[in-house]
């Protein structure tokens, strides 16, 4: 069976002025056949030859088949420029003469002419090629990462109460928890994230922070930065605080604020007492 959206092996059955006819064998009757148009035919193909083609829906919905190989195929995954945006959505550049639809419904963000965007091809709910922005179900889970290493992935989709998820390498299934980015990320960001946790199911989990004892020090001068310029030196909670006041004030978790704190402290550069965080004020 012909399919679009895939790249496949047809021979050659007919011959015309305007192109050849393929189909799955010669045998291939006229509706199982479809068009190769004369400018994308090889020189001089014969009947019989086979031919390794892409097929899509021209303009007027018909079937037909290119030479040209897109970027991507059924189910699969690539960055695409938006050649522009209409009323009914924006329409993706993939190499091909009909360029490929990107509706509103599928954007996790809305896009403008000129982005690059990370898309996957599906067939819409008519049979046409479309464009989607919703990755989670087209990533692979076979990466080869492992608990500690670093990796680079593109935030695709913000899911509340789930956390952000993100393409790791562009083809592997990434999430990062709320809790490592309780407001999310921008959709489109790139950039590098830690692994924290290879599941079962081979979806990996991510933190864009560093392990926990490379942040001591970043993290326990932002916490005296904060405790200076807005509180003038005293916080009025300590880190027995509930981890919503934690994160809301500093950006960290309980955990990560308890480990910055407790350090400050064995540094002398934060007294503890009465339920509060008072920083040690030095002489210069």
């Amino acid at each position: 069976m012909i399919e679009i959206g895939k790249i496949q092996p047809l021979v050659v059955v007919r011959m015309e002025d305007f192109g050849a006819y393929l189909g799955e064998s010669r045998a291939a009757g006229p509706d199982a056949r479809i068009l190769l148009p004369k400018k994308e035919v090889p020189p001089a193909t014969q009947m019989g030859d086979e031919l390794t083609v892409f097929v899509y829906l021209d303009s007027e919905d018909r079937r037909i088949a290119t030479m040209t190989r897109p970027p991507l195929t059924l189910h699969g995954l690539a960055r695409l420029k938006v050649r522009e945006v209409t009323k009914i959505g924006a329409f993706l550049d993939w190499g091909l003469p009909k360029d490929l639809m990107l509706p509103f419904a599928e954007q996790t963000r809305r896009v403008e002419r000129g982005d690059d965007v990370l898309v996957a091809l599906y067939k819409d709910k008519s049979g046409r090629l479309a464009a989607t922005m919703r990755l989670y179900k087209y990533l692979r889970l076979n990466s080869p990462y492992r608990i500690g290493e670093e990796v680079t992935a593109t935030v695709y989709e913000n899911v509340p109460n789930f956390g952000t998820f993100a393409a790791v390498d562009d083809m592997y299934s990434g999430r990062i928890p709320k809790s490592e980015a309780p407001d999310g990320l921008a959709i489109g960001t790139t950039g590098k994230f830690r692994v924290t946790l290879v599941r079962e199911d081979g979806k990996l989990e991510l933190s864009a922070r560093k392990k926990a004892y490379e942040m001591l020090d970043t993290d326990g001068e932002a916490i005296l930065g904060i405790i200076v310029d807005k509180y003038g030196g005293e916080l009025p909670f300590d880190d027995k605080a509930e981890p919503e006041e934690i994160r809301k004030v500093f950006g960290l978790s309980k955990a990560a604020f308890k480990r910055a704190v407790g350090r400050l402290y064995k540094e002398k550069k934060v007294v503890l007492a009465d339920g509060k965080i008072t920083v040690v004020l030095r002489d210069v």
